[in-house]
C-alpha cells in the first residue's frame, strides 16, 4: 500500500463534520497502519480501549476479506459524530456466517464473533456490482 492509495474523500454534502479516507490494503497489517495512522489525526482522539478494538476489528475484516472473499477491494474509514466506522469491500456477495469457534486453532470460528462482540453496529450490504461491504461502528 503506498500514499497513492489513499484518496481524500469530499466533506458531506449536508455540512455534517466528519473525516473520511480510503486505502485498498494488502495484508492485514497495512490496514492496521492505516488506522492508527487515521485515528492519530483526530481530534479529540478516541480513548485508548477505542484504538485497540479498532485496530482489532480491522485486522479481523480484512482478514476474512483476504481469506474468504477474494480480497480486499477498498478500506473506508471515516469518523462522524455517532462515532468512528470502518467498512471493508470485496468482491464476494456471500456474507458471513457465524460457526462455532474451533478450540485447537485448525478452522477458526473466532473473526466473526469477534467483530460483532467489538462494534455495537455492524452490517453487511449487498454492492450494486457485485460483491458486499461490511461496515463496523464504535462510538466515540
Amino acid at each position: 500500500m503506498s500514499t497513492e492509495d489513499h484518496i481524500p474523500m469530499a466533506p458531506s454534502p449536508v455540512g455534517e463534520t466528519r473525516t473520511e479516507f480510503v486505502c485498498r490494503p494488502q495484508r492485514a497489517a497495512e490496514a492496521r497502519e492505516a488506522v492508527a495512522s487515521f485515528l492519530l489525526r483526530l481530534n479529540p482522539a478516541p480513548a485508548a480501549h477505542t484504538v485497540q478494538n479498532l485496530l482489532l476489528l480491522v485486522s479481523e475484516l480484512v482478514t476474512n476479506a483476504l481469506r474468504h472473499a477474494g480480497g480486499v477491494t477498498a478500506l473506508w474509514l471515516k469518523v462522524d459524530r455517532s462515532g468512528v466506522h470502518i467498512s471493508v469491500t470485496d468482491p464476494s456477495s456471500v456474507h458471513p456466517q457465524p460457526r462455532a469457534p474451533d478450540l485447537t486453532g485448525r478452522t477458526g470460528g473466532f473473526g466473526w464473533l469477534m467483530v460483532r462482540r467489538l462494534a455495537p453496529g455492524v452490517s453487511v450490504r449487498d454492492r450494486a456490482g457485485g460483491g458486499k461491504v461490511i461496515t463496523a461502528s464504535v462510538p466515540h
